[in-house]
């Protein structure tokens, strides 16, 4: 046995005795990538947030070049990257004045599960200290809430009491109410909600709030960079932000409508009174006092000069041109589905979000499943069973296509019923109208346990 067979055989992985040199490897990544779903050409709708064009091209050499500057950057200590704490600095400040707060303050994050995670265990401990009689906080939330914060609650011991929305999909604020109770420790909302793009009640709830003497956390992971532009361009938005008197925190993703690189959020707060509980700090660690603002502890730089350099380049008339190119796809969308027989829109979103369902008994998981045949990424709901787009920029130029392909899979289910039992269609049937969902987590985890098996080919 060879030196190089002996390595490999002890150490057991696919790390190459000898370095490889770096054409090879990009050269291989790049052949690896030739499978991934064509994000560049609007065929994602909720995975990817990208620009169309020559200036997409162009945004994403800037977002990979600012990336790399700072790619060995840490945020953990500001004090020996003060460029990272100003970039950071500079990040909440636009966000405090995009949601009407000059002075707010916040943190730059990985995404938004973590912002979420950052404003449920804020609150929890906010609890802690100024009613520490409560042993069982809750939560109090409508059921559209993005599943973050069922992690966030799993985590962190706190229970989400959910309330069914109205008819309009969105939070129903008398509902709302009547679930407080003494172990209440805030109330939650969506700008918008994600599986319709609705706004909730935000004004109504942030009353509520009041009343209450409770915090109001508003989850704008989607609609952060995106609402405050499509007001700008005249659309009605309901008032969500920290213009809303009760309105305490606010998660949004700069990755998203922002244009930013991924990983990159904002968790907003109205003041650093409210802020304060979302630090965290020990002191008898023997390697010295640690203190973190987020739940992570390394930052990475590149994310937040990435997302800086997205600001920077864009400005105000680069995000209200995409914001209208955005909103007009998605529009065209909204006209284009309603025009094909049997297919209704699921709510009156307020974004760029499009949901729609079947009026009949054609199987809109069957209609899913041709649409992949086709070459869409297709991202399933249950509760109504329905489809759902997050529309960018970048599918501005695929609307026609994209809605040809639609009438075509629906004319094409309609012909042969069959096609519902075949693919994904009876999978996402089952697990939509099975009563007990613990045995529908059970099939997931099935999934997730074959995906991280170890098994590479």
């Amino acid at each position: 046995m060879t030196d190089r067979n002996k390595i490999e055989s002890s150490v057991g992985m696919s790390i190459p005795t000898h370095g490889r040199a770096s054409a090879d490897i990009l050269a291989e990544l790049g052949t690896r990538a030739e499978g991934d779903t064509n994000w560049k050409g609007g065929r994602v709708f909720s995975l990817v947030y990208a620009i169309p064009g020559e200036q997409g091209a162009e945004h994403a050499q800037l977002l990979e070049r600012a990336h790399a500057m700072f790619a060995s950057t840490n945020l953990l200590n500001p004090m020996a990257f003060p460029s990272l704490k100003q970039m950071e600095t500079e990040l909440i400040a636009s966000a405090g004045e995009l949601f009407h707060c000059r002075g707010a303050v916040g943190t730059v994050t990985s995404g938004g599960t973590e912002s979420i995670l950052c404003a449920v265990a804020a609150y929890r401990d906010r609890a802690r200290r100024e009613k520490p009689w409560i042993r069982r906080p809750e939560l109090v939330v409508p059921m559209t809430l993005h599943p973050a914060f069922d992690k966030a609650a799993h985590y962190f011991g706190v229970k989400l009491v959910k309330v069914p929305v109205g008819d309009d999909l969105r939070a129903d604020v008398v509902a709302m109410r009547k679930a407080i109770g003494r172990r209440t420790i805030g109330i939650v909302a969506s700008a918008p909600q994600y599986p319709h793009g609705v706004v909730d009640p935000i004004g109504d709830l942030g009353e509520l709030a009041m009343e209450k003497n409770l915090p109001l956390h508003v989850d704008a992971c989607v609609g952060g960079f995106i609402l405050p532009w499509l007001e700008k361009l005249g659309r009605r938005i309901p008032r969500w932000d920290f213009r809303v008197p009760g309105v305490t925190s606010i998660s949004a993703d700069l990755h998203k409508f922002g244009y930013a690189a991924k990983g990159a959020s904002v968790l907003i707060w109205r003041s650093l009174e409210a802020m304060k509980h979302q630090f965290f700090v020990v002191t008898d660690f023997p390697g010295g006092i640690y203190a973190s603002p987020t739940l992570i502890g390394t930052r990475p730089g590149g994310p937040i000069a990435a997302a800086w350099a997205a600001q920077q380049s864009l400005g105000v008339e680069g995000y209200l041109a995409l914001a209208r190119q955005a909103v007009d796809a998605a529009d065209r969308l909204r006209n284009g589905i309603k025009r094909i027989p049997g297919l209704k829109l699921t709510g009156e979103s307020d974004s760029t979000i499009v949901a729609y369902e079947t009026t009949d008994k054609t199987n809109i998981f069957a209609i899913a499943d041709r649409l992949e045949a086709r070459g869409w990424t297709v991202d399933r709901m249950h509760r109504p069973n329905a489809l759902h787009l997050t529309v960018t920029a970048n599918h501005a130029p695929i609307v026609d296509e994209y809605l040809a392909d639609l009438a075509a899979a629906v004319a094409e289910v309609r012909r042969d019923p069959k096609l519902a039992k075949s693919g994904s269609a009876p999978m996402y049937g089952m697990a939509a109208t099975m009563p007990v969902r613990f045995l529908v987590a059970s099939r997931v985890r099935d999934v997730f346990a074959k995906l991280y098996s170890g098994v590479t080919s």
